[in-house]
C-alpha cells in the first residue's frame, strides 16, 4: 500500500465539503488555503463570527487548548528530531500542521484570555518510531474522548459546531495512528467519552508537562495507551 495521503483519508471528501460550507464557493475554498492540505483542516477551526463565548465556554475552550498545545508539540517535537520514517513521518507531518492550526485557531479565539503554552519533556517518545505511534494512538484517542466529553457543556451553539469540527477530525487522527501503529481503527460500535477530571488525571500522570523545558530525554514514555 502507498504512502497515505490527506486526500486520501478524505476520499469522500466531508472535509472538503464542510470547509468549502464555511469559506465559501470551491474556487474561494482552493484560493484561500493554498497553504497546503494539511493547514485546511485548521479552517474548521475558526468561530463564526459573533460566536459569544461564556465564563464556562472560556474554561472549556482553554481545556481543549492545553490538549491542542500537548498534541501540536508533541508532532512538532517528533518532525524536529527526524527519527520517524516512511508513513510514520508522514502521518507526523500532516497532523502536526493540524494541530497547530487548532492552537491558533483557539488562541485567536480566547485572544487575551488564552493560556499559556506549557513545557514539555516528551522523555524520548519522539526518538523511537515505536513508542511514537504508540504514543500517538494515546494521545488521538484521549483529545476524542475529551471532546466529547466537554462539546455538549458548551453553552454556545457556534462553538458547538466548532468542536464538532474538530472532534470529528481528531477522530480521523485516531484512527490513522491506529492504522499505522497496525491495530483497529475502529473495533467498537459505540465510544464513551471521558470526563475532565479524569483527561487531567491522565495527562499529569505523564509527566510530559514539566517546569523545565527540557523538551528531549532518553527513558521509558509513561503514556502509551
Amino acid at each position: 500500500m502507498n504512502d497515505l495521503m490527506l486526500g486520501e483519508v478524505d476520499e469522500d471528501g466531508a472535509i472538503c465539503e464542510a470547509i468549502e460550507r464555511v469559506v465559501g464557493t470551491r474556487a474561494d475554498f482552493l484560493r484561500k488555503a493554498t497553504v497546503g492540505g494539511a493547514a485546511l483542516l485548521g479552517v474548521l477551526a475558526l468561530p463564526p463570527a459573533g460566536a459569544a463565548a461564556t465564563a464556562k465556554d472560556v474554561d472549556i475552550l482553554n481545556y481543549a487548548l492545553t490538549l491542542e498545545y500537548l498534541q501540536a508539540s508533541f508532532y512538532t517535537e517528533a518532525e524536529r528530531v527526524r527519527a520517524l520514517r516512511g508513513k510514520a513521518r508522514q502521518a507526523a507531518n500532516v497532523v502536526g500542521a493540524v494541530e497547530r492550526a487548532h492552537v491558533q485557531a483557539f488562541r485567536a479565539a480566547l485572544g487575551s484570555a488564552a493560556i499559556a503554552r506549557p513545557k514539555f519533556n516528551f522523555r524520548g517518545v519522539t526518538e523511537n518510531q515505536r513508542k511514537f505511534l504508540r504514543t500517538a494512538v494515546a494521545f488521538e484517542d484521549l483529545a476524542v474522548a475529551a471532546y466529547k466529553g466537554q462539546a455538549p457543556r458548551l453553552d454556545s451553539d457556534a462553538l458547538l459546531a466548532v468542536a464538532v469540527s474538530i472532534h470529528s477530525v481528531e477522530a480521523r487522527h485516531a484512527a490513522w495512528m491506529r492504522y499505522l501503529f497496525g491495530i483497529v481503527p475502529a473495533a467498537e460500535a459505540f465510544d464513551e467519552p471521558l470526563s475532565r477530571s479524569r483527561v487531567t488525571e491522565i495527562v499529569s500522570s505523564t509527566g510530559f508537562i514539566t517546569s523545565a523545558g527540557q523538551t528531549q530525554r532518553k527513558g521509558k514514555p509513561q503514556f502509551t495507551g
